[in-house]
Parts: C-alpha cells; structure tokens; sequence
C-alpha cells in the first residue's frame, strides 16, 4: 500500500481488499485459528476478562478475539466486536452464533477510527492485528481510553518485524519481488507499521495510557503442503491481490509459483511446513 495515499484512501482500500479476501476466510479461519488461538487466550488474559464484564474487540475480523473473550465473560457479560469489512462481520457473526454465543457477542460494521466511544464503558478493550491498520492511531487511542473503565485494560497485539512473521512475510515479500515492488518494512502503512515497540509503546504514551507492557509471544502455523500453504495466501491475502490486480495472467501464475518454491524450502521430509512467527503484545490502564 502507498505510503501517498490519505488516510481515507487507505481505509477504502482496505475495506474492499478485506470484502474480497472475506470467502477466503471462511474456507480457511479454522486453519489458522489453529495457530492464532494462543494469542487470543493472551489478549483475554492480559485484559483480567472477568465474567460479567462489559468488552470491545476492535478490528475484529473473523471475530477474535471477541469470541474467546465471549466465552470468558459469560451469560452476564457483554462483547462488541467492530470492523470495517462487512463480509468478515458477516463470517463473526455466523461463527458467533455457531459456538452459541450470539446473546453475549454482537459485532459491527464500524470504522474503528469513527465509532461512537462511549465514556467510561467497557472493563476492557481488545484488539489482535488491528493496531496497525489505523492510520489516524493515536486520536483513536484516546478516544478508546476515555471508554474505558477507570484502570480499565487495552490489551492488543501486532506484528512483529516482517523476518520474524514468515507466514505472512514469505508470501509478501516473494510477491513484491515478481513484480518490482519494494519490500515491505517495519513501519510502512500495513501489518508491520507497529513492529517497532518502541514506537507502539511511544503511541500508548501519546494516546493517554499507563503502566504500558509489552512481551513477545510465539505462534506456529502448520501447513499440510507448499499447494496449501499457496491457497491459503491465494484466498486470504488483501495486500498480495492488490500487488496483482493490474498484473496479465501469466505474471500472477508466477508470483504464485514463485511463493509455492519459496514455501517447499520450509518443509519437512513429509512436505508439512511449520512457521514460526513472533507476535508484540502490549497491556495499558486508562
């Protein structure tokens, strides 16, 4: 993504690459909640989710980790989820209602950057790769700590740096490559603009909040086969269509070989490819 674009470009890029990729993700969440689970239950458990409280997922998605926080705060609680892409509410909400938790979780199409706050609701906030998206950061940040609770909790996570994120980096980074883009960095607009946590922590600051923390954590994601690991990207990965969208045929069939090649270099005797990716958290109090 252009670094040139206003902010309200880069929203409505994001929205529309986000509606396009969501079939994708219905197809795939499984698989990769499989490996994003971890960081749910560490966002749920950084933000001391009680039942009964009251919570804000933002840039929900596909729903995490509003529904692992659903889960936590039980029939007397309450979860709002937003995002900016109707079709993955879409996907929330029929996950929601799946687990049966749709009375606990409701979720919103809402731009994080304009919903209505209210003052001094929720016990917590929470937010796993949403951080980063948000161009106009620090005044959304405020507007969330005044929704907060007195000592209420944002917890959230992003990226680390790109060569510490192969199950995305590998991918993008290959795609870039084909068709003569520069690769993306720590601090570009896109999932690595927060890898600094100097400068995640520094946005905390600015945005009001205290006792900031910030760890790293984990996560593996287990592809069956190099053509998984393909389709996968194929069917939910925004930024790389929108590298392609201008590409001839032949030119996206060789971006798509190419990261299939790269991929096979990770794999086992069987073909099972396992990443390991490293995740910034952050906690704050209002």
């Amino acid at each position: 993504m252009s670094s040139s674009l206003s902010a309200e470009e880069f929203k409505a890029a994001q929205k529309v690459g986000w509606n396009n990729v969501a079939p994708g993700w219905r197809e795939w969440w499984a698989m990769f909640e499989d490996g994003a689970q971890r960081l749910s239950d560490r966002l749920v458990e950084l933000a001391e989710i009680k039942p009964g409280y009251i919570a804000l997922d933002i840039a929900t998605g596909i729903g995490e980790p509003a529904l692992t926080a659903a889960k936590k705060v039980g029939p007397n609680g309450h979860v709002i989820g937003i995002d900016i892409s109707p079709e993955m509410v879409a996907i929330a909400r029929e996950r929601a209602r799946d687990a049966g938790l749709d009375a606990i979780v409701i979720f919103e199409d809402a731009d994080a950057e304009t919903y209505r706050y209210p003052s001094s609701l929720f016990n917590a906030v929470i937010s796993r790769w949403g951080l980063m998206f948000l161009p106009n950061l620090v005044p959304t940040l405020q507007k969330i700590r005044v929704s907060l609770v007195p000592d209420g909790i944002l917890s959230a996570a992003v990226w680390s740096v790109p060569d510490k994120a192969p199950v995305l980096m590998l991918a993008l980074r290959t795609a870039a490559q084909k068709v003569g883009l520069p690769p993306l960095s720590a601090g570009s607009p896109g999932p690595f603009k927060l890898a600094d946590t100097v400068a995640l922590e520094n946005s905390l600051i600015e945005g009001g909040f205290r006792n900031i923390k910030s760890e790293t954590l984990n996560l593996r994601f287990t592809f069956n086969s190099a053509s998984d690991f393909v389709n996968f990207h194929r069917a939910i990965n925004a930024p790389i269509h929108a590298m392609l969208k201008n590409q001839p045929i032949e030119k996206q069939e060789e971006v798509w070989k190419g990261i299939g090649d790269v991929a096979t270099r990770y794999s086992d005797d069987k073909g099972i490819i396992t990443l390991d990716n490293e995740v910034i958290c952050v906690s704050c109090q209002r």
